[in-house]
């Protein structure tokens, strides 16, 4: 979340006023750990690949995962602990500022405790819970080599036992499976062999210090433990079991729909960080006699990437308001929280170019934070359902979303200590397409008087006008390559309309919302472009990406004005040596 006082996260200001006292003592102890270690060992421990058995034990001498990843149900009476959406992606953005390996222990654990906090097994879910308070992490045991993240098909196989005290015997190996080298508790999805569809699917805690838990590997070459485990004739009992049939089914997306959430401020911190030492660098260095920030290809790629670092933030802190007061009938966020998975991650990707365009060799050097960053910032797209999946689940909503506005009370921001209990009763994964919104264009109107929003609105109002005379056809209802970039589109006018809900919210000031809007309209004409180039597109479809290319409105004062808050980063931070 955006702290008081600056648009950027800043360790040496941070100041998250907006929770109470537990939660910032515990946030400002994350930071003080990390500065108190120092980029050196920060930097060093990455390039020798140090599993992060330091981090955890200060995890659990804090009890920074008890506290913040616990449903207050399951507290043991401690007020403290809950499941905060707000708090938690505060948490995963300072995560994701100082290391990607620290974020993705957390990440795994909370989509470890998905299916565990989804269940009805209360065994289980004080078992969790007391593991946690122990200092615990939890693994998510879906992927398959063969299968991904295919939930329809898995060759983990449960076959019923008739053995005292032992329901199934369970075969198969997982792949992908962060923190399997130490869980306590792996949620692991299989199916049964007696039964067939989904009635077979079944969710089951497993203990990867079991003898028939065998760890093979980690698939990757870094800090994070990325296994791939066998279970051989594995015992699971009545109280390992937490979802069977087709709610054990629901619950594998539910989950993600949970931890794929995180991604979005994961990215922010790992960017953010990045652009600090980036503008210091390249605001000092003198290149043919003049510092580099005076050319101005190197300010228009400092410009956008802050302008885009600034949008990412504002569509997420928005999209935790919406996710948090979700309910059965309020489904929104089944839109917002792909939106965050693969356009901000994607958008991570943008400005981490942008910005190495400019530092050039210097972005490859081991002791910055940057090299780190470039190396690991395309995982986030990419991990958790690719983009493509996500975009295709963008998708669904359009039709809905763009025509058939309903009425919803208005979302405020929520950064108040609620306990989101409804993450663990998301009800059935189906009827996206049944999903409403509120009028998105009204927003937009509000906001006409800033030049490139006006201008972006006449895009937006023209892929509506695309879809309803010129929309995809015949083949190309099925033509995934064409439908994507449609969806690409339609994701810029759902990006937008919540970066300006947030920035109404937060004040953002007028030039840097208009220096936004000045990317959005490009990358609209961008796709616009694509879908005119694409093998199926037809003449109407092509005439109309001609004419939905738009100029943005060019104000230089504006662009000075931004370009004015970009090199106030320099030297606003850097990390203790």
């Amino acid at each position: 979340m955006t702290e008081t006082g600056g648009l950027l996260f800043n360790p040496t200001t941070y100041d998250p006023s907006q929770f109470d006292p537990e939660t910032r003592r515990i946030l400002r102890a994350v930071i003080d750990w990390f500065e108190a270690r120092g980029k050196k060992r920060l930097l060093s421990d990455d390039l020798e690949s140090v599993w992060v058995a330091d981090f955890l034990e200060f995890v659990a001498q804090e009890k920074v995962f008890a506290t913040f990843l616990t449903p207050a149900a399951y507290a043991d009476g401690d007020p403290n602990k809950r499941w905060d959406a707000a708090r938690n992606t505060a948490l995963s953005e300072i995560f994701g500022f100082y290391g990607l390996a620290y974020w993705y222990a957390e990440q795994v654990t909370i989509l470890g405790l998905g299916p565990i906090w989804m269940s009805d097994n209360e065994t289980a879910k004080k078992k969790a819970a007391q593991q946690l308070d122990d200092g615990g992490v939890m693994a998510f045991g879906l992927s398959e080599r063969s299968h991904g993240a295919d939930v329809y098909n898995t060759d983990l196989i449960l076959t019923p036992s008739t053995e005292d005290g032992i329901a199934f015997r369970a075969s198969g190996t997982k792949y992908y499976i962060g923190n399997g080298n130490v869980a306590g508790m792996v949620s692991v999805f299989g199916r049964r062999d007696d039964l067939e569809g989904p009635d077979a699917y079944v969710w089951f805690a497993a203990d990867s210090q079991h003898e028939n838990y065998r760890l093979i590997d980690n698939v990757v070459h870094g800090q994070m433990f990325v296994s791939t485990f066998e279970l051989d004739n594995y015992p699971v009992r009545d109280e390992d079991i937490l979802q069977a049939g087709p709610e054990a089914f629901s619950s594998a997306l539910n989950t993600v729909n949970v931890g794929k959430f995180n991604l979005c401020h994961g990215s922010i911190g790992m960017v953010e960080h990045s652009f600090y030492e980036a503008i210091t660098h390249a605001n000092n260095r003198i290149l043919y006699g003049n510092p580099v920030t005076d050319f101005p290809h190197v300010r228009g790629s400092f410009v956008d990437a802050y302008s885009r670092i600034v949008a990412m933030k504002l569509f997420s802190d928005r999209a935790v308001d919406y996710f948090r007061s979700a309910s059965l009938d309020d489904r929104r966020y089944l839109l917002f929280n792909p939106v965050t998975k693969s356009k901000v991650t994607s958008e991570g990707e943008v400005v981490m170019t942008l910005m190495q365009d400019v530092l050039a060799a210097k972005s490859f050097e081991k002791d910055n934070y940057f090299s780190q960053v470039a190396r690991l910032i395309g995982t986030l797209p990419r991990l958790e359902g690719t983009v493509h999946v996500n975009v295709a689940q963008i998708v669904k909503f359009m039709p809905n979303y763009l025509f058939n506005p309903a009425d919803h009370p208005e979302i405020g921001t929520r950064t108040d200590p609620a306990d989101d209990t409804f993450f663990w009763a998301q009800g059935p994964a189906r009827g996206a397409a049944k999903v409403q919104f509120a009028d998105w264009k009204p927003v937009y109107e509000k906001h006409c008087d800033v030049p490139n929003v006006a201008r972006f609105l006449e895009q937006a109002l023209a892929l509506t006008e695309l879809l309803a005379t010129a929309g995809p056809e015949g083949d190309q209802v099925k033509d995934l390559d064409f439908l994507l970039n449609i969806g690409h589109l339609f994701t810029l006018v759902v990006y937008g309309q919540l970066i300006l809900e947030q920035a109404e919210i937060v004040g953002l000031d007028r030039a840097l919302l208009d220096q936004i809007f000045d990317f959005q309209v490009r990358d609209f004409s961008a796709y616009a472009i694509a879908l005119h180039g694409k093998a199926s597109s037809t003449e109407a479809q092509q005439a109309w990406a001609i004419g939905a290319v738009r100029k943005s409105v060019v104000d230089a004062d504006r662009f000075a004005q931004v370009w004015e808050q970009v090199k106030a980063h320099d030297g606003a931070y850097e990390m203790k040596p």
